[in-house]
């Protein structure tokens, strides 16, 4: 694994294939809530898995860690979902700063980063700690650590477009996008789950598997969520393919002032289209 460091984003080569690239210093446009995202990321075989920018979400940039509702504020990007009303353009679409790299290694590398309101005001600090590991003769898994901190003297109640109103819309938190060729792809799951079901379900890990266009492959990503979170999955094949174990998907979560909130997930990057035979015999292989 090397690590090369440029002006505005990390690039990551594993067996001579960049597999991803973290842009840390985005040049994206207010509306669309700027943030460090994760773009392109490829297979070991070169393969893209990431959408960016599509036309219907334009603030969808491949993997990125944020929240649609946040006491009144929107990092995600776009409209907020307000009770009654639908999808409304707001004055209220905050930024995620990069402030500074803590360290970069050959594996991995920390990060401290500010979030602020679109009014100026700072309401969280974020540490996020990223690792490459486990290549495989077919697959990488990235791990991601994030702690955020409440740095304002109120509470911050953390929501989705679900715990506003929208039923089946509970996105929130670290979200992956899929290349357009992906919808309609297979969703697995954990304890026996399959299918666009899981939209709201609870699993220690959910699977997406994707076609890809002009060649003749699949790839698969896996998500693995904190053991015993209970976390609930916001997931689509349909219009298009996105992942996110939510934050606050069907109920409100409160910071209180000076509190942390710390998450840890996995996404293992693999060529082809694994069963659930290979994902558990995985999960049981690289715990």
């Amino acid at each position: 694994m090397k690590i090369d460091v440029e002006e505005t984003a990390l690039a990551v080569v594993a067996r001579d294939v960049e597999i991803l690239r973290y842009v840390y210093r985005p040049d994206t446009p207010a509306f669309e809530g700027p943030k460090p995202y994760f773009h392109p990321v490829r297979t070991l075989a070169g393969d893209l898995v990431t959408g960016f920018r599509p036309h219907d979400h334009r603030w969808h940039r491949g993997i990125q860690m944020t929240a649609s509702h946040v006491s009144g504020q929107n990092f995600w990007g776009g409209g907020s979902y307000v009770r009654d009303r639908g999808y409304v353009d707001l004055p209220n679409v905050g930024t995620i700063r990069h402030e500074s790299f803590e360290t970069i290694a050959d594996d991995g590398w920390t990060e401290r980063l500010s979030w602020h309101i679109q009014a100026g005001e700072h309401w969280i600090s974020e540490r996020r700690g990223v690792r490459l590991r486990d290549v495989t003769a077919d697959s990488w898994a990235l791990d991601f650590r994030t702690e955020l901190t409440n740095v304002r003297e109120e509470p911050l109640h953390f929501g989705s477009p679900t715990t506003n109103g929208r039923a089946g819309a509970g996105y929130t938190g670290l979200f992956w996008r899929g290349p357009r060729s992906f919808t309609g792809g297979r969703i697995i799951a954990a304890g026996g789950q399959e299918g666009p079901e899981l939209m709201g379900r609870a699993a220690d890990w959910l699977a997406y598997v994707g076609q890809h266009d002009e060649v003749d492959r699949s790839s698969t990503l896996l998500f693995v969520d904190t053991p015993g979170n209970g976390t609930r999955w916001f997931v689509r094949d349909t219009p298009f393919a996105a992942v996110n174990p939510s934050l606050a998907f069907a109920a409100e979560v409160s910071l209180p002032p000076g509190s942390m909130m710390t998450r840890r997930y996995r996404i293992v990057v693999a060529d082809g289209a694994w069963e659930r035979a290979r994902l558990e015999a995985y999960l049981k292989e690289y715990p």
